[in-house]
């Protein structure tokens, strides 16, 4: 995590098109009154959860699949965690890793209840062809037996998702310099946490190494508490909803200022308060604030990774 925490520091010092304000740091800790608001894990209550090895088969696929809604508007986050909870309920082996190897576009589409092809349709069933092979091969078909190899260190458990399962590889080269994110490998770890809340499967003894976790909404959020500011041309090509292209300037200054913005915000708040702040838990604030905004101004980028 700390190649996560360097190289978007490097990223925020170098950036051409987003800048970080430090008096909206300010300002947003100053609301705050030294605590990050409470949002439970499954506040909505979408997910699946039975306490046991299902659920950490559950949270792997769902984060294999957790990225680039926006293209079809009426798809969110929320129907891919409540389409793989109905699944589960309704076959309890949906999810083996042989048959995670077998699914189609068409069979995806009739386990999440979608009644059209989903956007990056092919990249997700080539994912959960990779998850349930890499299972099978190195973890006796279980993600609980990834996790359970990892020592209760969420950083292992990333490094070993990465080294694994190539689609969780999420990094660019930025001016020259590579720049590592690590979107949905990290926040598998954070929904392990958040789910069994910090015991069995979900015990970390480092998950305050894990960073916030670069999206599309988290940034736009940032942006509109005054925290990140853009350039005349990124706000232009934002609110025309122009597409950005993965790996360019923008997208990866988009993403690495808000890592960085996040752990500055992260810093004052534990010097303010005298506690220690976890960036999960700014995270998950974050993001419940930006779902929640309809008018919600982000980037759009077709990638993989988020």
């Amino acid at each position: 995590m700390e190649e996560v925490r360097e190289s978007s520091a490097w990223v925020a010092r170098n950036a051409s098109h987003v800048t970080i304000d430090s008096s909206g740091i300010e300002k947003v800790v100053e609301k705050m009154q030294d605590s990050i608001p409470k949002v439970e894990w499954d506040y909505e209550g979408i997910h699946y959860f039975d306490n046991g090895p299902l659920t950490v088969q559950y949270l792997f696929v769902l984060d294999a699949l957790n990225f680039c809604f926006w293209p079809d508007e009426d798809l969110n986050y929320d129907n891919l965690a409540m389409g793989l909870k109905e699944a589960l309920l309704n076959d309890k082996s949906a999810f083996e890793a042989d048959r995670l190897q077998k699914y189609t576009g068409p069979k995806l589409r009739e386990l999440l209840q979608w009644p059209r092809p989903l956007p990056l349709e092919e990249e997700r069933v080539r994912l959960l062809h990779e998850v349930g092979f890499e299972l099978e091969r190195s973890f006796e078909g279980k993600a609980s037996k990834l996790v359970e190899s990892c020592g209760k260190s969420a950083v292992k458990l990333v490094a070993l998702i990465t080294r694994h399962f190539p689609g969780f590889r999420d990094h660019s080269v930025y001016k020259g310099h590579q720049v590592f994110l690590y979107k949905r490998a990290q926040i598998f770890a954070a929904d392990l946490w958040g789910a069994f809340k910090g015991q069995g499967y979900g015990e970390f003894k480092d998950i305050s190494s894990i960073t916030m976790f670069a999206d599309y909404i988290v940034p736009a959020v940032l942006q509109q508490l005054g925290v990140l500011k853009y350039s005349s041309t990124l706000a232009s090509i934002i609110e025309a909803r122009s597409e950005i292209g993965a790996g360019t300037e923008e997208e990866v200054e988009l993403r690495a200022c808000s890592i960085y913005a996040v752990e500055k915000i992260r810093e004052l708040l534990s010097k303010k308060s005298g506690k220690q702040v976890l960036s999960v838990e700014l995270d998950l604030w974050l993001w419940s604030v930006g779902v929640k905004r309809q008018s919600l101004q982000h980037h759009r980028t077709l990638s993989i990774y988020y």
